[in-house]
């Protein structure tokens, strides 16, 4: 499977929205970068919204990818879904002005959309790769608010040893006030 595969000629597109299907396979990741995602199944849907001066590409990638789990170094299956939108505008020259406005020459022929693809894909894979029976595991270790939250005891007392005692290094310190 080559770039051709993903190749849009733009050229022969009438002003309107075009529909395009392409799957994604293990030879797709071998072509596009097999360092972070070596395999796949997943179906791309590409809307190109084709206007005068611009293209509206809208991305619906859904499937599965392979990846290592960084805990136990199994593999498993991660479920992937996005949706992302781009714009390729009509300038002077190849060029990204942002992450969703992409300036083409006005005669490009052909869009290259594997590249696309295989970011909007490598962007959902989780940072943490861990197998599904940690997740849950590990969903309840994490805090949702990202905040670290320290304990601590309802007075300002020292706490107690289990005999009642206070520790004398806590006895030194309060000398001190």
């Amino acid at each position: 499977m080559g770039a051709r595969e993903y190749m849009v000629n733009i050229v022969g597109l009438a002003n309107k929205a075009h529909r395009f299907a392409f799957e994604v396979n293990d030879l797709f990741f071998e072509r596009y970068g097999s360092g972070l995602i070596s395999c796949g199944s997943l179906t791309a849907e590409v809307m190109l919204d084709k206007r005068e001066t611009m293209i509206d590409a809208v991305f619906c990638i859904h499937g599965t990818v392979g990846l290592v789990c960084d805990r136990s170094l199994e593999a498993f299956d991660q479920p992937i879904q996005s949706d992302r939108k781009l714009v390729f505008k009509y300038g002077d020259a190849d060029e990204e002005l942002s992450d969703e406005i992409i300036m083409i020459h006005r005669d490009t022929e052909r869009l290259e959309l594997g590249h696309y693809i295989f970011e909007f894909i490598a962007l959902e894979v989780p940072m943490k790769k861990l197998h599904p029976r940690f997740a849950a595991e590990e969903a309840g270790d994490e805090n949702p608010d990202g905040k670290i939250i320290y304990s601590s005891s309802p007075s300002d007392e020292p706490d107690e040893a289990e005999d009642g005692k206070v520790d004398p290094r806590w006895e030194i310190l309060k000398k001190l006030k």
